[in-house]
């Protein structure tokens, strides 16, 4: 990855017949038996198409929805083992990935949502990786957790697993999570390494490359929650010489805050910071961003506003496709953001038809770096999503997206069907 960038019951009892009292025999108890490991996984098939003309991420040939030069599939199986205790308090944890094309590309598609090779579908027909491999161990109040993990965005925002894809990505880390200090969860992390989860097939997350050669990210964040509804969070993230410059390196930080209040029917959040990348050419200046986000519930719809503003960059995250900003939409997954843009995103969901139903509109107003051509957009997302059984789920997304350095606007279709055992 190029440097730019975690009973016992007791009971005693007296045997009485015909008013005599037995003596009860002495309970050996055996040892207590270790923890049992638990055993879980999710089948996932994921088919998308568009009608796209020359844009990244979507279609790159043009046609019509449903064709195959215009779709892409994958079918994926995930399993995973955990153990709170195999010994002495330690535990451990695994995740297997696995991926296959069906042998669609030869009739139906022509890409897939995430690569496993080298980036030639023909070529990509099975492909697996090891997702998660971890150990874990607790003392008093504290956690830590050692290896291949996810990474929450709560609690790592420029650094966290996205689960828009087949599957997530996941993180080379150890972090340490405390929880001494009253209504207040402080999270120190290193993070070593990752893969990447991106649109395509030239997208290859099996792949998973060190952070900044070996010297890793290293991540401190605090969340307070001592005031009811209120969540407070902050960030920093630190990489000694990982940002590249005219001239040589220089160090990464980046600073990132967040304040939450949500009492259910009303919330009400903010968020902002800034991203000191060096004096590489493209950001001659720090980074910053702003976001805003209003909440609400009316007879039964939750409604969302929300805004964001990023100055001298492009937002994004180390090993995804999306952000922190509260205005994330489908199209973040598929089309880079660009630098110095503004976005508004307004939305609703309520429940019906045996579901939850999701729609959100979004304008962005932004200038592509160098050429200053407008990047200017309109973004409709419509998604449904059910559970068919207890096990199955079933989600359909309709896009409609339209930007001034396209050829035409675009509709894309997003079907994903995902089983849990």
């Amino acid at each position: 990855m190029k440097k730019t960038l975690l009973l016992s019951v007791v009971a005693s009892t007296m045997i009485m017949a015909g008013g005599d009292i037995a003596p009860v025999e002495p309970v050996v108890e055996a040892p207590a038996a270790a923890a049992a490991w638990e055993f879980s996984g999710n089948a996932v098939v994921y088919y998308q198409t568009d009608d796209a003309v020359q844009v990244s991420g979507l279609g790159a040939t043009g046609g019509d929805l449903f064709d195959q030069d215009t779709s892409a599939a994958d079918a994926g199986i995930q399993l995973r083992a955990a153990n709170k205790d195999v010994v002495a308090g330690i535990g451990a944890g695994f995740a297997v990935n696995g991926l296959s094309t069906l042998n669609l590309e030869n009739t139906i598609v022509s890409n897939t949502p995430q690569g496993t090779g080298n980036g030639d579908i023909d070529d990509m027909t099975d492909g697996g990786w090891i997702a998660e491999a971890y150990l874990t161990y607790e003392f008093g109040n504290t956690g830590i957790k050692a290896g291949r993990q996810t990474l929450p965005q709560s609690l790592s925002p420029f650094a966290y697993s996205e689960n828009w894809n087949v599957f997530a990505n996941t993180f080379d880390a150890v972090t340490v999570v405390n929880t001494d200090i009253s209504n207040t969860t402080i999270v120190g992390g290193w993070i070593a390494g990752a893969n990447t989860n991106a649109w395509g097939a030239t997208n290859n997350i099996t792949d998973f490359n060190s952070l900044n050669d070996e010297d890793g990210v290293w991540m401190i964040t605090a969340q307070n929650k001592s005031i009811e509804n209120l969540t407070l969070t902050g960030t920093y993230y630190f990489g000694s010489d990982m940002a590249v410059t005219a001239t040589g390196t220089d160090d990464l930080s980046i600073l990132w805050g967040d304040a939450a209040y949500d009492a259910g029917s009303f919330g009400v959040a903010i968020q902002g910071g800034q991203v000191d990348a060096g004096s590489f050419a493209a950001q001659a200046d720090d980074m910053t961003a702003f976001g805003a986000k209003l909440t609400g519930t009316v007879s039964g719809i939750n409604l969302m506003g929300a805004y964001s503003t990023v100055s001298d960059g492009a937002m994004g995250q180390i090993g995804g496709s999306t952000s922190a900003l509260y205005t994330n939409t489908v199209i973040d997954q598929l089309v880079g953001r660009e630098m110095d843009e503004d976005k508004f995103v307004v939305g609703a969901n309520m429940d019906a038809l045996g579901g939850n139903i999701a729609a959100a509109y979004a304008n962005v107003s932004a200038d592509k770096p160098v050429t200053n051509l407008s990047a200017d957009s309109d973004e409709i997302d419509v998604v449904y999503a059910t559970n068919l059984t207890d096990s199955l789920g079933l989600t359909a997304a309709y896009v409609y997206y339209d930007a001034d350095d396209m050829v035409d606007s675009v509709n894309l279709v997003r079907i994903i069907a995902n089983y849990n055992f």
